[in-house]
Order: structure tokens, then sequence, then C-alpha cells
């Protein structure tokens, strides 16, 4: 059986289209995470700016100058050090979206009046109960920004590299293989525990690939802070709720698997059902991106479980953003069992399927 597994996943692996759909996603990877690094901006108030690798040493030191607990007497000083040039025409702009740097525009968002100064709101009239923690959390934000968008763009690899699985046997192969001894019991299962392992690898590689950048770049300060004192880019639909940096990347790399593992489920059964390859991947596709042009918005009971449908594991922030659970889970957790429900319900309805298919 063992064997038989290694043959299926060299089969996956060998196509060509295949290997450029993977090596185009670790690519897409590497120029993400580069670009959003090279892209990033910071300026101290006083004369040291930078982008890049500077950007991140200037928002790092800034924020271990206020590191610990957020509060009112905290955020004071930080509109106060980072107070726009009295001389300086705003012509009419906010200052709150007077961008600095990660740590100044999260604060001032919040806190700031148009001027720059102190709104008078407290850090509970915000925050309520919440402690929150103050810290580096731009690198790992953007980290999480890109991971975003890389697992749904994985889903569609992980389409494109499944959908032949058992589609691509019937051109002639599925004569051979159905008339096999064991070609309608073990061939089938070792095509889908192959198609399954295929898809929980690559997902392992591509969020080990993308955590280890970010590591290298951000280093690991950060982690535990809390994601609601977040900058301006990150706050509009953002999950609201005090998870730190850590604890939402655990749950973003826990739903892309299961995401993948859905995704492999839902392309397992229509590569069994369709008659080719082709047909198989386009049906796919299509139902796993239907989900998203529903008309239930976020705030219908519906979307509860719409919410737990594949496209919303890799697009987590509205499926995190449903409910906190009294445990204190966050509703995303159900994606667990959904997922594995999904993933055996196509491999048993694939392997039925394909067992049942009429050889010339």
């Amino acid at each position: 059986m063992r064997r038989l597994i290694q043959f299926e996943m060299r089969k996956l692996f060998s196509r060509r289209l295949a290997q450029a759909s993977l090596a185009l996603l670790l690519l897409l990877s590497l120029l993400l995470g580069v670009s959003t690094w090279r892209n990033m901006y910071a300026f101290d108030g006083k004369s040291r700016e930078g982008t890049g690798a500077a950007a991140v040493e200037i928002d790092q030191a800034i924020a271990e100058n206020y590191a610990g607990i957020l509060t009112d007497e905290k955020v004071q000083q930080i509109l106060s050090e980072f107070a726009p040039d009295p001389t300086l025409d705003l012509h009419g702009m906010n200052a709150a979206y007077l961008y600095q740097n990660a740590l100044q525009s999260s604060v001032a968002l919040r806190f700031s009046d148009m001027n720059g100064g102190w709104n008078g709101v407290g850090v509970s009239d915000v925050f309520g109960d919440e402690e929150i923690r103050v810290g580096y959390v731009y690198g790992w934000l953007s980290t999480s920004q890109n991971l975003a968008k890389l697992f749904l763009v994985l889903s569609l690899v992980l389409v494109i590299l499944l959908a032949p699985v058992f589609g691509g046997e019937y051109g002639g192969v599925d004569n051979l293989i159905l008339t096999s001894r064991y070609g309608r019991t073990k061939c089938a299962a070792a095509k889908l525990l192959a198609a399954m392992l295929s898809a929980l690898l690559v997902t392992a590689l591509l969020a080990t690939a993308n955590l280890a950048l970010a590591l290298v770049l951000y280093g690991a300060d950060g982690l535990d802070c809390s994601i609601l004192l977040a900058p301006v880019e990150f706050v509009e639909g953002y999950i609201p709720f005090n998870l730190t940096c850590g604890a939402m990347l655990a749950y973003q790399v826990l739903l892309a698997f299961t995401g993948a593992v859905s995704v492999a489920g839902l392309t397992l059964a229509l590569s069994a059902l369709c008659q080719s390859p082709l047909t198989a991947l386009a049906a796919s596709a299509a139902l796993y991106l239907f989900p998203v042009l529903l008309p239930v918005p976020e705030t219908s009971w519906v979307f509860r479980f719409v919410s737990l449908l594949p496209v919303y594991h890799a697009q987590f922030r509205s499926l995190m953003s449903v409910e906190q659970m009294a445990n204190g889970w966050l509703h995303a957790v159900w994606a667990v069992p959904v997922s594995l429900a999904l993933a055996c319900a196509g491999a048993l309805l694939a392997r039925r399927a394909f067992a049942k298919h009429q050889v010339c």
C-alpha cells in the first residue's frame, strides 16, 4: 500500500501543469513577502526615516519604548511625541490619518483629534476591559494579509493538482486499473490517500516558508501583542477580538489546512464523477468560489453556516469575525469538523464513483 501511495504522489507532482502551478505559487509567495517588506516606511518623528529594513528597525525601536499594557498615559505620550509640526499645513486633512510609523498610526486613529492632539477618549472607552499589549505587530499583520491571498491561490492550485487523480485515468487507463485485482479497492484508496497527503504537504510547505521568511525579516517581536491595536490599513473589517498575533496566525494556518482537505475532498469527488480532468477542474473551481457570490450579509445568522464553507477558510477574517464562544475559542474552530466531514464525504463519493465506473 505504501508503494502505491508513493507511486500516486509521484504521478501527481510529475505533471508539468502541477509543477508550474506550484512553482508560481512559491514565486508569488516570495515576491509578496519581499515586496511588502521593501515598501514599508517609518519616521521616528525627529530626524530618522527609512524604508524596508530601516523602517522595520525604526518601528521596532518605537514599539520597544512603549512595550507593555496600553494606558491612557502612554496614549498621551505617543500623541505628544509624534504630534504634527504646528507649521505644517494639512489642507483640512484629519491628523489621525497622517502616517509616521506603525505605533503612531495605531494610536492616532483611535485617540487623536483633527489636529493630532488627544481627543479625550480613554483606552477603556475603545477596548472596554481588554488589556491591550503594545508591541511591533506591523510585520506579522502584513504577513497575515499576504497569507490570506496565498491560501486562496493555494486552493486553486490544489484543484489543478488533484483534478486528474481519477479523471485523468478515464482515457483508457481505467480499463487496466479497474480490471486488476485491487483496482477498485487498494488502487482507489491509494489515490485518495496520496491526494490528501499531497494537499497537506503543499499547505505545510507554503505556510512554513512564509512564516520562516517573516521570522527572518521581522523577528519574533510582536507575536504576543494584540491585533486590535493595528495601523490604519489593518483596522476596517478586521477580527474584533483581543487575539495576539501569534494566536491569529495559528488560527489562520489551521484554517489553511482545513481549507486544503475540504478542497481535496470536493475535487476528488468531481474528478471521479467527471469524464475529464478539465471538466473536474472547472467544476471544482466554480463550486469552491460560488459561496462568495451568495447575497448573504455577514450580519445574517445564515452567514454563521455559509462562512464554514472552504473559500472562507482561506479568507479567514470573515469566518473569524463571526463570534467568540464562552470557552474563549472562536466560531472558526467549527471549520475542523466541517472540513473533515467534507473530506470524508468527497473521498467516499470518489471511491464509489470510480469503483462503479464501467470499463469498455
